[in-house]
């Protein structure tokens, strides 16, 4: 499963791609770099959002690059040029958010731990970070820190029609009667990205947002349509388990949280709550930022890099 490059976004060099095979029998589309710079950190494993996928990074991959860190990443099951899961591959499905978690474990184990320096880093944005931090609570977590940007703990109230309870009921009751593979309501085949820059959620970024459609209108096969009743349950599922009060208590692995103070796609209160029950975590607001941080502009990645390299210890002179 190769790359996919374009002249706005090139490959990063010295890519190593493959397949891996989940315990369920998925197959995933994984990646690799070695650092490019001096020294050596370990390697950080980049965890995408839904209907994100590899080449969306590129800009991302460079930058960690730049600062000493090997990186390894994957597309998750259902989504980018992993294996699609329902007949129509815009639908984005999945059963539970546990098998998600096998996605992980078959990254870590098959790509990571086998071909990879430690110590081993996280970076993880909205769905992926709601992955991670399922992981979070492990008595043998994979990573020494892990970094999440904009999680999805919660999603924001509006996206739910105003009502949690009442999409809780909606998915239930439509899983219920068999209708777990079709879209939620009003959804449909295609990408976010598809719309006018001027309308969009993700960010203030005008550049970035034309760069990630532009990849999307020139590969299709790589983009990904609205959530499946199903894919909606297991997430409220989810969500449930991270917002019990006393689930951060239980967190081992030292977090950086990041919330965007424009988001809509997930709740930054629930961010912020999350983050305040934590024995070992730090909580970040970008007040100007939208939900996609590390597609934002200049100005929000660059507050973004600054708290990143604090974190880590990272000496800022040896990434200008």
């Amino acid at each position: 499963m190769e790359l996919i490059a374009s002249a706005r976004n090139p490959v990063p060099s010295g890519a190593v791609t493959g397949e891996i095979e989940t315990q369920d029998g998925v197959r995933l589309r994984v990646a690799r770099w070695d650092a490019t710079a001096t020294p050596a950190r370990g390697t950080v494993c980049v965890f995408q959002g839904r209907t994100e996928f590899i080449e969306k990074y590129f800009e991302t991959i460079a930058d960690l690059r730049r600062r000493g860190f090997a990186v390894a990443t994957l597309d998750w099951r259902g989504q980018g040029l992993s294996e699609r899961l329902l007949d129509n591959p815009a639908k984005g499905h999945v059963r539970a958010f546990r098998d998600y978690d096998r996605d992980l474990d078959a990254f870590m184990r098959q790509v990571v731990v086998p071909n990879c320096k430690p110590p081993f880093f996280a970076l993880a944005h909205s769905m992926g970070g709601h992955i991670l931090l399922r992981h979070a609570v492990s008595r043998t977590p994979w990573f020494e820190r892990m970094v999440v940007v904009s999680p999805m703990i919660e999603i924001a109230l509006a996206r739910l029609g105003g009502s949690r309870s009442q999409a809780r009921f909606y998915a239930e009751f439509w899983c219920l009667f068999g209708r777990s593979k079709a879209f939620t309501r009003g959804g449909a085949d295609l990408p976010l990205e598809f719309g006018p820059f001027e309308a969009n959620e993700l960010t203030n970024d005008k550049e970035r947002y034309a760069r990630s459609a532009a990849i999307i209108a020139a590969h299709p096969e790589l983009g990904l349509g609205a959530p499946t009743i199903g894919w909606l349950r297991a997430a409220l599922r989810s969500s449930a388990r991270l917002t019990d009060p006393e689930y951060p208590l239980g967190v081992s692995v030292p977090l950086l949280l990041f919330a965007a103070g424009q988001d809509t796609i997930v709740s930054a209160r629930a961010i912020e709550e999350f983050a305040m029950r934590l024995k070992v975590g730090t909580h970040v607001l970008i007040p100007e930022a939208r939900h996609e941080i590390l597609q934002e502009t200049d100005a929000v990645r660059a507050r973004f890099w600054s708290a990143f390299d604090a974190y880590l210890g990272i000496e800022q002179a040896a990434v200008v």
